[in-house]
């Protein structure tokens, strides 16, 4: 399990970093708000642990703009605020849970291990032979896209492309998780060769009902055309 545990209390996420790597996690720390939601859109965690008080952009917005980007990530809220209020506050904003400072270390795994099962459940029954968005679909069996029962006309790396931006459809995905994909391996083609191929990508999209959007700082997504 990757997760991405956005807290900047050193004493408390170095403890909490290597009580949960031991119990099997990959942990990353990010002590800083300001850039919590970059770190997120790039690793891409199964579970986030979100300190509401940050330096740099308080908690709470930092799961509103997610949830805005279309960051389903489940998310466990961890703070001192521990009235109701805060509590609906902070599900109301998108938190997935919340637990209130002092806590147990296997009440946190616990919670974290639960939150996962309930995610990866919930997109197992969604999962389908195939992906639709818009008037897009993508065939998993032959691995080919179609629009409107004709299949498009992609190179390699664009249907690449297109398919991991359909599997996160309405999501954005970092260009550097992008350029892993879909150049995996390739030591010496430089970061900057994704955007040529979004550049071709979205050209062929032009007439096919979806956009391929740019978000400074967080990636690229897909989405309706207006």
């Amino acid at each position: 399990m990757r997760l991405l545990l956005i807290e900047d209390d050193v004493s408390l996420h170095t403890t909490l970093q290597r009580s949960l790597v031991r119990s099997g996690m990959r942990v990353d720390v990010c002590a800083d708000g300001g850039h919590a939601l970059q770190r997120w859109v790039a690793m891409q965690p199964d579970v986030v642990v979100l300190d509401l008080t940050l330096p740099g952009v308080d908690g709470l917005d930092i799961l509103v703009q997610a949830r805005a980007a279309r960051l389903d990530t489940p998310v466990l809220i961890l703070t001192a605020r521990s009235t109701v209020g805060d509590r609906i506050v902070g599900l109301n904003a998108g938190a997935d849970d919340y637990l209130a400072k002092p806590f147990d270390l296997d009440e946190l795994e616990a919670r974290v291990r639960a939150l996962h099962r309930r995610h990866r459940a919930s997109a197992h029954e969604n999962r389908d032979d195939s992906l639709q968005w818009g008037q897009l679909r993508y065939d998993r069996d032959s691995g080919a896209v179609y629009h409107q029962h004709q299949v498009l006309d992609l190179a390699p790396r664009e249907l690449t492309l297109l398919r991991i931006l359909m599997e996160k459809a309405g999501h954005a995905v970092s260009k550097e998780r992008l350029f892993e994909l879909v150049f995996p391996g390739e030591k010496q083609v430089h970061l900057e060769a994704i955007e040529v191929v979004v550049y071709r990508l979205r050209k062929k999209l032009a007439d096919k009902g979806v956009q391929l959007v740019t978000l400074r700082g967080l990636g690229y997504l897909l989405k309706a055309a207006s």
